[in-house]
């Protein structure tokens, strides 16, 4: 019935020409592509049936009236869209009037030049065009990237979120695929295959599935490759680098974020120098990946600048080992601070009586000192630590035994341990003292150390509340203890000799420190005291201290002369002297003994002369 030229989609369009029931009565149209086919297909039905119709056609100055800014832009983005809905022959339209959101119908293609006549209307609307035809092909480059890891097995959300942040990267695939135009392959290509073409070549999904794979986030892997400046190589040429210098993989990311911006521009020349000049200096190369993952920073600086912060540490006397420990153990000293900050914390640290060489080695114990604040940690922590009567020379103790101490932070981690002092009984002086004593005691957990060797001490050794508080002042060395394989063991080997409870905790009072001797040290001086010396247990009871002295170099060699000499005193006053004050008292000992038995046998002689004379002088009977 119809003629083969007429191409119509759907049977539907021949019901709304004719009616359905009588093909020979004409009906209005309910809907037709374009006002050209529906005329030609009028024209051809009237002709053959001889009916006469008329038809409206546009007029060419119709066509050519300006359009309105809006449709240009509508038209312009429907003509760089990456895929558009197929159209049937002969239609005039950018896109099917379905298929937009403009309208019934779109403007024709060739009035989309059309402009004002005002100049500076024409370059402002010029230019937004050039901006907005510029921001609809980033959009085409991001669908042609998210194909590309589409095909790269990435989900949708992670492809996205990824491709948000790299609007530097895709200008780059945009610039690069306008320069394959050039190329005499690509002169008749699309713009969508000039992109996959780019993307490809720089194979950057494998390079995304590789950091992804390594535990780094998109938002990282999104920063690396903005950092490469549209050279994903480069990224691929450091990473073999890292490995070359044993930086180990979950560490080449974090590397590659924190050691600078233009860390992937530099020569590999120029860091071979700097990891060179480490090694040179004490820093063993199995421990270079470690210091480079740990101050990603070093490799950010040039050789002069690594020479210099170097220098700084060794002109305080620190050789080669000593410097390359304290990179290995706090590699930050060296690459994360400033000079005058460093410089700031030394003489801070002067100030306490120290000499440049004794600042040197305290920093070689522990550089993370220069991770402190002098504002923030070291001058409140002075503050506090006067208020408890400690000197500054009791603070350079402190500093040197134990500089953690001056790195622990005062609210959370000393304050609450003082106060626990001080809640079961030592006094604030005596807080001051035994802090100088022992600094160690602020670096143990108040929770896991303190308080349950407390516990012990007074539930299963013996100790009084009223007397734990002087435990812990004069031994605070009993609070670093282990309980079960030091404390208890000494408190089972003590009651085994028969020592009660309340006097082994007599006896922890008097001397703190009873607790802390191995037991293998003890058994051999008991056995002395018992056998060789032949004193009951009563007496190592009243001075516990008899185990703090050397048997071979003290206790065997004046119990020898108290012997020899034929005395007997008591322990305190055997073994608590010097030696020249031992020698002196033993001497004193002889000489009143020989007083004592020279007046005895004086007394004796003048007795008995006078009884013979008597009985001489007696008449006999």
């Amino acid at each position: 019935m119809f003629s083969s030229s007429v191409p119509l989609h759907k049977p539907i369009t021949t019901c709304t020409i004719f009616n359905c029931q009588n093909p020979n009565q004409h009906h209005s149209i309910l809907r037709k592509h374009n006002s050209k086919s529906t005329a030609y297909l009028l024209q051809h039905l009237a002709l053959k049936d001889g009916v006469p119709v008329p038809t409206s056609i546009p007029k060419p100055s119709e066509l050519l009236d300006p359009m309105p800014h809006d449709e240009k832009v509508k038209v312009l983005e429907l003509s760089l869209v990456r895929k558009r809905t197929p159209q049937f022959p002969g239609s005039i339209y950018a896109q099917s009037p379905s298929d937009s959101d403009v309208g019934s119908s779109l403007p024709p293609i060739r009035t989309l030049f059309q402009s004002g006549t005002n100049p500076d209307e024409k370059e402002e609307e010029e230019k937004e065009m050039i901006m907005r035809a510029l921001e609809i092909r980033r959009k085409v480059t991001e669908e042609v990237f998210k194909e590309a890891m589409r095909k790269g097995k990435f989900g949708i959300t992670y492809s996205t979120n990824l491709i948000g942040r790299l609007s530097g990267f895709l200008d780059h695939i945009m610039i690069e695929a306008a320069n394959l135009k050039r190329l005499p392959e690509f002169s008749n290509s699309t713009f969508n295959l000039r992109a996959k073409t780019v993307i490809d070549d720089s194979k950057v999904v494998p390079l995304i599935r590789w950091l992804k794979h390594n535990a780094l986030s998109y938002p990282r892997i999104a920063k690396i490759i903005l950092m490469s400046r549209g050279k994903p190589e480069a990224i691929r040429s450091f990473v073999m680098w890292l490995k070359s210098v044993r930086v180990k993989g979950e560490f080449l990311g974090v590397v590659m974020l924190k050691a600078g911006e233009n860390i992937l521009q530099r020569r590999h020349e120029e860091l071979d120098e700097i990891v060179q000049y480490l090694e040179a200096n004490g820093v063993r190369r199995d421990w270079m990946g470690y210091v480079i993952s740990r101050c990603p920073q070093l490799l950010s600086y040039s050789l002069e600048e690594v020479k210099t912060r170097a220098h700084f540490f060794i002109d305080m006397g620190l050789n080669e080992k000593d410097f390359g420990t304290m990179v290995f153990d706090f590699p930050r000293v060296l690459g994360y601070y400033s000079l005058e900050e460093m410089n700031e914390k030394v003489n801070y640290l002067k100030e306490f009586g120290l000499q440049i060489e004794d600042v040197g080695k305290l920093l070689a114990f522990r550089p993370q000192l220069m991770a402190c604040s002098i504002e923030e940690h070291w001058k409140p922590l002075v503050k506090y630590l006067y208020y408890y009567g400690i000197t500054r020379n009791g603070m350079k103790r402190m500093l040197v035994i134990k500089p953690m101490v001056f790195c622990a932070d005062l609210e959370k981690t000393i304050v609450p341990k003082v106060q626990f002092f001080e809640d079961i009984g030592v006094r604030k002086d005596g807080i001051g003292s035994m802090l100088v004593k022992f600094p160690p005691l602020l670096t143990y957990s108040l929770e896991k150390k303190i308080k349950p060797v407390v516990i012990f001490l007074m539930t299963k050794a013996g100790v009084t509340e009223k007397d734990i508080g002087k435990v812990v002042a004069l031994g605070p060395e009993l609070l670093g203890c282990n309980i079960v394989h030091k404390l208890y063991v000494n408190v089972k080997y003590f009651l085994s000799l028969g020592i009660r409870l309340r006097q082994l905790g007599e006896m922890i009072t008097d001397f703190p420190l009873l607790l802390r001797y191995n037991p293998d040290v003890l058994r051999p001086k008991y056995i002395y005291l018992r056998k060789s010396m032949v004193r009951p247990l009563k007496d190592v009871i009243e001075f516990p201290r008899f185990f703090s002295y050397s048997l071979e170099g003290r206790i065997i060699p004046r119990h020898k002369v108290l012997v020899e000499n034929h005395i007997n005193i008591k322990l305190r006053y055997m073994l608590a002297n010097s030696d020249e004050e031992f020698h002196k008292m033993v001497k004193d000992l002889i000489g009143k003994r020989k007083r004592f038995e020279s007046a005895v046998t004086n007394e004796g002689t003048t007795h008995l002369q006078s009884v013979v004379t008597e009985d001489i002088s007696t008449p006999l009977a």
